[in-house]
């Protein structure tokens, strides 16, 4: 079985990320969602719109996750890849190069994002 791990907030969720998980899960047999907490959230200085609990009941409707688990910290990608046996690491291409470091451990794939959509627009749209 090919595994493939893909990391993020998803808040505010919405077609974009649909299409990121989709596409992630085209890479193999089972994806892993590591889905940021509340408290990482903070340390990168992001406030969610909606809470851990309700993130995490977003994406276990989505037919393309197959496991989420949190993701409290920068640093815990290589234990993840490494205790989960995953083969592939997936990241929008925003992120291109940041983790080319997991190389070691796995094949990293950089997708594009969907260019109309985002949450950062979302939350503009809801500001006015």
């Amino acid at each position: 079985m090919k595994k493939v791990i893909t990391y993020g907030t998803f808040d505010l969720f919405h077609y974009g990320h649909i299409n990121l998980l989709e596409r992630a899960k085209a890479l193999g047999d089972y994806l892993i969602v590591g889905l940021s907490t509340d408290e990482f959230n903070e340390e990168k200085g992001k406030i969610s719109t909606f809470k851990y609990e309700e993130r995490e009941k977003h994406l276990k409707a989505i037919k393309y996750v197959d496991e989420i688990i949190p993701e409290n910290s920068w640093d815990q990608k290589i234990d993840d890849i490494k205790n989960n046996k995953v083969d592939v690491f997936v990241m929008g291409d925003d992120w291109k190069g940041k983790f080319d470091f997991l190389k070691e451990y796995c094949e990293v794939v950089y997708l594009p994002r969907t260019p109309e959509i985002s949450s950062t627009i979302i939350k503009e749209v809801q500001k006015k």
